[in-house]
C-alpha cells in the first residue's frame, strides 16, 4: 500500500486507488497512515473526528468508518481474499487499530528520512549531497500536508509539524546551493518563497545575499525594506540583529559578501553576519 500525505490525499493497493471519499474516513486513514505501524487507540481516533465530546452514537458511528475502510482497502486489493487482507491490512488491536504499512510506503516518512540525510550532509560540509538530498525530499511535496482532509487536534499537529520540517529543509537546501555558487538559479524560487513567507528572516536573508550576488544590489536592499517595514507594522519588531548587519554590509560592500564560502564551516546566509 502506498499512501501521499504532503498534498492531497491519496492512497492505493496494488495500483488501485483506495482513497474514501467521506471527509471523516478519510482523516481516520490520514492519522493511521501517519503512524503506520502503530497501534493507535480509538479514544485519539475518536477525539480527531469529533473532539473531546463525541456525540451519543460516536462508537456505532465510528465503526461504520472503520467498515467504510476496510471496505475500500478491500476493493482495491480484489479477488475473493480482498476483504481478509484488508482486515490484515487495517486490523484491530487492544483498545485501538493498526494500518499496517511500512513507514517507506507513507511520503511523509519518505520525506523526513531523506531530509534527515540532507541536513546530516550540509553539516558535514557535503554541499553537494546536502542539495541533492534535499531536493529529493521536497519533490515529495505536493502542495500542503493534508490539504484536502479536515484536521482537527492530531492532524493539525502532525501537519504544522510536516510543514516546518519543510521549510527547514527548503532553507538548508538553498544554503547549501548558495555556498555552491548558484544564487543565479535560486533567484526565481527565492522570490515565491519570500512572496509566500513574508516574515521568514531566513528567507529573506537568503534572497538578499542571491540578489546582491547576481549584481543586483538594489534589489537585496529593497527586499529588507520591504520585510523590515512589514515586521513593523504587523508586530512592532525590527529585524533581527544579523539580518540588520547583512543589511549594512551590503550598504558598505563588504568584500566578505562575495566570498566564495565552500570548504569553510557550513554557515547559514542568516548567520554570515551573526557577531
Amino acid at each position: 500500500m502506498k499512501i501521499r500525505i504532503l498534498g492531497p490525499l491519496h492512497a492505493e493497493t496494488d495500483g488501485v486507488p483506495v482513497v474514501p471519499t467521506a471527509a471523516k474516513t478519510r482523516q481516520v486513514l490520514a492519522l493511521l497512515a501517519l503512524r503506520a505501524g502503530q497501534l493507535v487507540p480509538v479514544d485519539v481516533l475518536r477525539d480527531e473526528l469529533w473532539g473531546p465530546v463525541p456525540p451519543r452514537s460516536a462508537h456505532a458511528t465510528f465503526q461504520t468508518y472503520i467498515l467504510r475502510l476496510r471496505r475500500a482497502l478491500a476493493e482495491g486489493l480484489g479477488g475473493p481474499e480482498g476483504p481478509a487482507k484488508a482486515r490484515r491490512l487495517l486490523c484491530t488491536g487492544h483498545g485501538g487499530y493498526q494500518l499496517r504499512v511500512a513507514e517507506q510506503d507513507v511520503d511523509a516518512f519518505a520525506f523526513q528520512r531523506a531530509a534527515r540525510a540532507g541536513h546530516a550532509a550540509f553539516t558535514d560540509g557535503d554541499d553537494e549531497a546536502a542539495s541533492r538530498l534535499l531536493r529529493q525530499a521536497l519533490a515529495l511535496w505536493r502542495g500542503p500536508a493534508l490539504v484536502d482532509v479536515p484536521a482537527k487536534s492530531a492532524l493539525r499537529i502532525h501537519a504544522a509539524a510536516l510543514e516546518e520540517s519543510r521549510t527547514l529543509a527548503t532553507e538548508r537546501c538553498i544554503d547549501a546551493e548558495l555556498r555552491l555558487g548558484r544564487h543565479a538559479e535560486l533567484l526565481a524560487e527565492l522570490v515565491q518563497l519570500t512572496e509566500r513567507h513574508p516574515a521568514n528572516e531566513r528567507l529573506h536573508a537568503q534572497a538578499m545575499v542571491a540578489f546582491y550576488r547576481s549584481g543586483r544590489q538594489s534589489a537585496a536592499l529593497g527586499l529588507y525594506r520591504r520585510l523590515r517595514r512589514g515586521l513593523i507594522e504587523e508586530l512592532g519588531l525590527e529585524p533581527a540583529p544579523q539580518l540588520q548587519r547583512l543589511h549594512q554590509a551590503m550598504l558598505t560592500v563588504d568584500p566578505r559578501l562575495d566570498t566564495d564560502a565552500r570548504g569553510g564551516p557550513p554557515t547559514p546566509a542568516f548567520d554570515l553576519y551573526a557577531a
